[in-house]
């Protein structure tokens, strides 16, 4: 495959393929075109002008040193589309062809259960991998077995000796919860997954540290997912008159509950104020437009991406952890408690 097949099958100029994959112009393509520029380099397991040379010239590639990664979506199955899981994996495979390496392949935590992925995974020519959110402990297991080098990077550490790049989601959530405080809220509802949760605790925390009040009526345990918030907000309605603002735990959670408030016959915000972490980019399109706790998910998945290629070229070999900042983006959908 060359840039000239994939220029052809998509339908665009060869300069608009190479701007996309070298990443030379965010503006080299509408995001529909990128998207099926990917999908064919992805597809096709295209490597990189240098690689390729090398290739032409007789220079052997172990497989230590492959040029070729993997993915492992390890939250659900539906990570690939998620917003935020995806924008993290676009930046690990931009950084990645900036160093001549592909992301060959891309799995979920379902997929990799699966017996017939452990050996597709296995087989593959791949020097490591880059885990997107956290992933339970016989996944951790797995990988640790078969893999030298593995890059984490989410909102939630992981107990293994991975390198680590983080963007503290209890920080997040007290940056948000902080915020609620700050405008006069006292009965904060939260939405989303609690099981060993930073965000969460997050969340239980503040309330504490302000002398304000928990109530399980006030928490809806549910997938980050929009149908989780959807349920979620209804749920904490129903039960509740007294609450003024919902913390969720990320957008697409939130996404669900506004939609919920809505149903009900509620304003946002001037009856009930809504923030969330992530700040993916419809956040800022939604009416009202979402206040949330900014998460710099390109610069943590190009991160991940230079870590793990610099492991792999044996540059380190103590896991290493970075941590990025969050920050908070102040748009509509938070006010003042209604009177």
């Amino acid at each position: 495959m060359t840039l000239k097949e994939i220029a052809q099958e998509v339908g665009v100029s060869i300069s608009t393929v190479s701007r996309v994959i070298n990443n030379t112009s965010s503006k080299a393509a509408s995001p529909e075109v990128k998207e099926r520029i990917w999908d064919v380099v992805r597809r096709t397991g295209y490597i990189p002008n240098s690689a390729a040379q090398n290739l032409k010239l007789g220079q052997s590639m172990s497989k230590s040193h492959s040029h070729s990664l993997f993915c492992l979506f390890a939250r659900t199955p539906d990570d690939p589309n998620d917003p935020f899981f995806s924008s993290l994996a676009r930046s690990i495979e931009v950084e990645a062809y900036k160093q001549n390496y592909i992301v060959k392949s891309s799995f979920t935590s379902f997929d990799i259960n699966k017996a017939e992925t452990y050996r597709m995974i296995l087989d593959n020519d791949v020097s490591g991998g880059v885990v997107l959110g956290r992933c339970n402990k016989p996944t951790l297991k797995f990988l640790k077995q078969h893999f030298r080098n593995v890059a984490y990077t989410g909102l939630n550490g992981i107990d293994a000796e991975f390198d680590q790049i983080l963007c503290d989601g209890y920080d997040a959530s007290i940056c948000a919860m902080k915020y609620l405080i700050e405008l006069g809220h006292k009965c904060i509802g939260y939405i989303g997954e609690t099981s060993s949760e930073n965000r969460y605790q997050g969340y239980r925390d503040i309330l504490a540290q302000h002398g304000l009040p928990f109530n399980n009526s006030f928490v809806a345990p549910v997938p980050f997912s929009s149908n989780g918030g959807y349920d979620g907000a209804k749920k904490l309605l129903s039960q509740s008159n007294n609450l003024t603002a919902i913390f969720c735990g990320n957008d697409i959670t939130a996404i669900g509950a506004i939609r919920a408030i809505k149903d009900l016959g509620l304003k946002i915000p001037k009856d009930i104020s809504v923030i969330s972490i992530d700040d993916i980019d419809i956040a800022q399109y939604l009416s009202p437009t979402l206040t949330t706790i900014q998460v710099p998910v390109e610069s943590m998945g190009s991160m991940a991406a230079k870590i793990l290629i610099d492991r792999i070229h044996g540059g380190h070999t103590l896991p290493m952890k970075v941590n990025f900042p969050c920050h908070l983006a102040k748009r509509e959908s938070c006010d003042k408690p209604r009177k």
